[in-house]
């Protein structure tokens, strides 16, 4: 038991001034950001891993039922590999969040940050921990921007030529647009979660536990879902319509026929089902082709062709066919919010589904 949990001198308010006091929402607030910017990152993260992991079981189907020897899947694809550049407050936060909950094992997660000194309790888990932005891009397939908006100029220059195609840039620099980020890298692949907070909200956010704990209390988990705007932070859904198409992107590389993606993203996103979505989900949505490409395209798109490449940025800053199905389709947000939820160990039924929100702040 902590003695000093609530000892009302160690508060972070005590001492504070009646004047300054109104000022205190932002302490919530910014609380409030970080759980949900690191909870959005884990889903992601835990998102590609399974679609890794569903690739790889495939693969060895498949080459049972031929009666070919399945090889080792050893190449640098079949890995997620996360690199984080930035070492601070989010860094920190961030990569406990996805050892802890993804999990991502320790060998997979590296950091470059100017002061590889001060993470001496990450290297003690078996992270690797420097200052050279360029090696960890080289290395890595998931590249999380945690620096500061006034030194992304300098890292982006740093890395952009050593960015593969395939690598996966999400930047948490909330004050630089996707659109300067692209041309910052000379990249597309690029995910930037972008957030609305509203004035008069209430603080649910707590003050005392660590990231990791308040993300395992199912209140808290609730308020992160991509819908929800509990707490007085809005996520711009364009952002989860970036994750369906790095998730294309990731089976466009794989040169996967399209039918087949779609088969993946069906179990991907709507295997998990309520209790009235009757025998194997037969009333839940599907997935279609022509949900992410337009009419025009799909006439012309063969079964065996893969999807086209598409620029994340694009995907982020325009309407695309997917644009309307997923702010205006309830039965998709349900089984978002319920996989959502699910993927963090916490059930959900559709009475405790929270309030919906597809608030879409400027890029």
């Amino acid at each position: 038991m902590d003695l000093l949990e609530d000892l009302e001198s160690l508060q972070f308010e005590y001492g504070i001034q009646e004047e300054d006091c109104s000022w205190l929402y932002l302490q919530g607030r910014s609380r409030g950001l970080v759980i949900k910017a690191c909870a959005h990152a884990t889903f992601f993260c835990k998102l590609l891993c399974n679609l890794r992991e569903s690739l790889r079981e495939k693969h060895t189907s498949r080459c049972l039922l031929t009666g070919l020897l399945a090889d080792t899947p050893d190449d640098d694809d079949d890995e997620l590999k996360v690199g984080i550049i930035g070492g601070g407050h989010l860094g920190k936060q961030l990569a406990c969040a996805l050892l802890q909950l993804v999990p991502i094992p320790a060998e997979n997660l590296r950091i470059s940050t100017r002061r590889p000194e001060a993470l001496d309790e990450f290297q003690k888990l078996g992270i690797q921990c420097f200052y050279h932005n360029p090696y960890l891009v080289n290395w890595a397939n998931l590249v999380f921007l945690c620096c500061l908006p006034s030194q992304l100029p300098t890292i982006c220059l740093e890395i952009q030529a050593c960015l593969e195609k395939g690598c996966i840039v999400y930047s948490f620099a909330a004050a630089v647009p996707i659109a300067r980020l692209k041309l910052l890298l000379h990249h597309t692949n690029i995910l930037r979660p972008q957030y609305q907070c509203v004035e008069d909200f209430v603080n649910i956010w707590g003050a005392n536990k660590e990231i990791t704990a308040a993300l395992q209390d199912p209140a808290t988990l609730q308020a992160t879902c991509p819908y929800s705007s509990a707490g007085g932070i809005i996520l711009n859904i364009k952002w989860l319509e970036g994750v369906f198409y790095a998730i294309l992107n990731i089976c466009t590389a794989k040169d996967m026929p399209h039918l087949q993606v779609l088969q993946h993203l069906n179990e991907l996103f709507l295997s998990v089902h309520f209790e009235d979505c009757g025998k194997d989900g037969a009333s839940c949505p599907k997935f279609q082709l022509g949900d992410f490409v337009n009419q025009v395209y799909t006439k012309n798109l063969s079964q065996k062709r893969p999807f086209p490449w598409f620029d994340l940025t694009a995907v982020q800053l325009k309407e695309t066919p997917f644009s309307q199905q997923l702010s205006t389709s309830t039965a998709l947000q349900d089984h978002l919010t319920l996989l959502y939820c699910d993927s963090f160990g916490i059930s959900l039924t559709k009475k405790q589904q929270p309030v919906v929100s597809t608030g879409s702040p400027s890029q």
